[in-house]
């Protein structure tokens, strides 16, 4: 289907004001998520609030754009069997069209026709006539089927069980080897279908109220395994970040549990010093400098991407005491601060794997090859930190995804390569210390895998390592 240049005239903006507020919202996420590489979770709330929508629209809104991100995969197979032709020959705006419109036919209450009427007025003001009964062509013909109809169709094209549960959960089959052998390496095989569906539903905002600094506000419900998590009674928790000041803000109870390993592995010792290596945006540091202000020692964060540090700089106001922030290469702090810090926080930066509730979009950008490139610097981040480590410290290495070669290989061959000076801690230990409920775990007790659908959190991977020796004063 050749691509029209979008019409820019006096009727095209009429075309485009004719267009539901919220469904132009998301159509607008949806397409800068394509071809800016945006990310939904910082440009929604922005599009949302610029639109001046109202709770009821800013909802629907919401629905709509992470609804059509997480299930793009199997809507384009929906959409390329009604429109007769792969999804790679429909023009990009137009596509973008047809995915909201699918989201809507086969996943939401939205009415067939109003569904099939909003989404050709959206492919009026993006795209030629003929794009127009083109999308309108394709949305009926998937509305003349059930869900279930296209389900079955859809799993009838799969070549394999792998690809059967990449197709109707709506995740690269790469991704779905992937979780199958993290979940396997702990006995937990048949937990996969559990775990995709999971990485399909919304997740719920969890917020931290920074230890010493605040309180959780009297009609929030603590979580369930984090001292310092809870989740509100409703309300817009951006304005309760913003009447604090910071000291209540918004934070995955996974990250939180990662964050207090390292500052609750054993009592602080006045004077400590500790290093949060890779520290961007700084929901983490903010957490650990509070833990650290309280038992006498002093934190420092370094990110190396500058607009990620004043992010870090940011989150790090909401402490009384300043936090000097680096902008260094983490992978040479080794080499300049040597055996200079008590405790080393590693959250490498990684596929995000475990993230794919809040930011559905990653599933998408990420290949294999990602997981190649970022295990080679995640080994120099780590080899750094402990380097950077006194003797007698505690490293704790965290990612944010499940991955086997970011998680476990990487721990593994950092203590292959420092056998006789680095030693695993018993994680699972330290963690089940100062968690309110008793975590599921499975595996080795020198790493805590956390999960969407067991923990409700994301899927945090932590390892507690410590270098021989005793921590000079």
């Amino acid at each position: 289907m050749s691509a029209d240049r979008p019409r820019r005239s006096r009727e095209g903006t009429r075309e485009q004001s004719r267009v539901q507020p919220a469904r132009r919202v998301a159509y607008d996420v949806i397409s800068a998520v394509r071809e800016s590489d945006a990310y939904a979770n910082l440009l929604l709330p922005t599009r949302i609030s610029r639109a001046g929508l109202s709770p009821a629209d800013a909802g629907l809104a919401t629905e709509l754009t992470y609804g059509t991100l997480r299930m793009q995969g199997y809507y384009d197979k929906v959409i390329a069997r009604a429109a007769g032709r792969p999804v790679e020959r429909i023009d990009a705006p137009i596509l973008d069209v047809l995915r909201l419109g699918t989201h809507q036919l086969l996943s939401t209450r939205v009415a067939p026709h109003a569904a099939v009427n909003e989404s050709v007025a959206l492919a009026r003001s993006v795209g030629s006539q003929s794009a127009t009964g083109f999308t309108n062509g394709v949305l009926r013909e998937i509305g003349r089927h059930s869900p279930e109809e296209w389900r079955i169709r859809i799993l009838a094209d799969a070549k394999n069980a792998n690809e059967e549960l990449a197709d109707v959960t709506s995740h690269p089959t790469w991704i779905v080897r992937a979780f199958r052998r993290s979940l396997e390496a702990e006995d937990r095989g048949e937990e996969l279908e559990r775990l995709l569906e999971a990485d399909n539903a919304a997740p719920r905002v969890n917020m931290v109220a920074l230890p010493g600094l605040a309180e959780a506000p009297v009609e929030s419900t603590p979580d369930r395994f984090s001292p310092v998590g809870f989740t509100t009674a409703g309300g817009d928790p951006l304005r309760l970040m913003d009447a604090t000041d910071g000291r209540l803000r918004v934070q995955d109870e996974g990250s939180q549990i990662a964050a207090l390993a390292l500052s609750r592995a054993r009592p602080i010792e006045q004077g400590e010093r500790w290093l949060d290596l890779c520290a961007g945006p700084g929901g983490k540091a903010a957490l650990l400098a509070t833990e650290a202000l309280a038992g006498g020692a002093e934190l420092v964060a370094n990110e190396l991407v500058p607009a990620r540090a004043d992010l870090v700089r940011r989150a790090l106001a909401a402490v009384p005491e300043t936090v000097e922030v680096w902008e260094r290469d983490g992978t040479t702090i080794g080499e300049s601060h040597p055996e200079s810090f008590d405790r080393i926080l590693l959250d490498a930066p990684c596929t995000g794997l475990g993230a794919l509730r809040r930011r559905p979009e990653a599933r998408w950008r990420k290949t294999p090859r990602d997981v190649a490139e970022l295990t080679e610097l995640q080994s120099r981040l780590i080899d750094s930190a402990i380097a950077a480590l006194k003797p007698g410290g505690v490293l704790a290495y965290v990612t944010c995804s499940p991955h086997i070669a970011e998680t476990r290989a990487i721990v593994a061959n950092a203590l292959d390569r420092n056998r006789d000076t680095l030693e695993p801690m018993d994680t699972a230990g330290v963690v089940q210390e100062f968690v309110d409920d008793r975590l599921d775990l499975a595996g080795e007790p020198t790493h805590v895998q956390l999960w969407p659908h067991r923990h409700n959190t994301d899927a945090m991977f932590i390892a507690l390592l410590t270098k021989n020796g005793s921590t000079e004063k």
